[in-house]
């Protein structure tokens, strides 16, 4: 890890291998590849554009994104994120965020906007336990149909996530989140969407959770049509529980059935 660099892309060569490595990730039809030239102009006007470079400069993984203004304040928007297959669980994802929030921060951002599948467990644990998001809006089909494979078959359902920039306003969430996943109420909330086959709540109180699959991807090429399935009942847990004034304030994985649950309740939304 100590070896591995992340900073700016810098040559025509490293933009160009960032623009390889999206549609490696994506797939070659993938329409949405961010060009080189636009990687490199955007630098100029506070956009980020960094990677994750080896000793021999090969690029492991980048991360990009947009600066822009919201309601007079100074906002980034973090449009793509990928690492290679095989330099995945080496924290590369976490340190190319970082960078980028330091130069938000620089910048004199507040808040860092990005999506992601709420199917996907292993991101929302990494948004909620590791990076401390707050949810700032459930999008149905948000990109429409794409031809990634990664997207294939289920809709591009997305959860807004919101990370504070400021360091002490990120903590304070971590801590919220870490409380969330040890609180035995909303561990123990009724189950919107379960999958055991039995009848889910008929009414949410202060307190409710959503069930989601471990791996999805795998699903996904097992069994379509259950994969599809999943996107139903989450939509209409998520729509219920969101519309009652819940939100997310946590998530955990239990290993023992396979299955992440979001922890919702009444709370600050972003």
């Amino acid at each position: 890890m100590s070896d591995i660099e992340i900073r700016p892309l810098r040559t025509q060569d490293e933009l160009r291998a960032c623009v390889t490595l999206q549609r490696e990730t994506w797939g070659n039809e993938f329409t949405d590849v961010v060009p080189s030239s636009i990687l490199k102009v955007s630098q100029r006007v506070g956009g980020v554009a960094a990677g994750a470079f080896d000793e021999q400069d090969n690029l492991l993984g980048f991360v990009y994104g947009l600066t822009g203004v919201e309601k007079g304040r100074i906002v980034h928007w973090s449009d793509m994120l990928a690492v290679r297959p095989e330099a995945r669980n080496l924290g590369l994802g976490r340190r190319l965020k970082e960078f980028q929030r330091r130069v938000v921060g620089q910048l004199g951002g507040v808040v860092i906007y990005w999506t992601y599948d709420p199917l996907v467990a292993r991101n929302a644990h990494l948004n909620f336990n590791v990076f401390g998001v707050r949810i700032a809006e459930y999008v149905e089909d948000m990109y429409g149909d794409t031809e990634s494979p990664l997207h294939s078959g289920i809709g591009t359902d997305r959860f807004i996530v919101a990370w504070p920039v400021p360091d002490a306003e990120m903590q304070e969430r971590l801590e919220e989140t870490h409380a969330a996943g040890t609180n035995s109420e909303l561990r123990d909330a009724p189950i919107l969407n379960p999958s055991n086959g039995s009848a889910g709540a008929k009414s949410i109180g202060g307190a409710a959770r959503v069930e989601v699959p471990t791996d999805i991807s795998a699903l996904q090429e097992s069994d379509r049509e259950q994969a599809i399935k999943w996107r139903h009942s989450t939509r209409a847990a998520f729509r219920r529980a969101l519309d009652a004034g819940l939100t997310v304030q946590g998530f955990v994985i239990d290993e023992c059935v396979a299955r992440g649950y979001y922890l919702l309740a009444r709370g600050a939304r972003c």
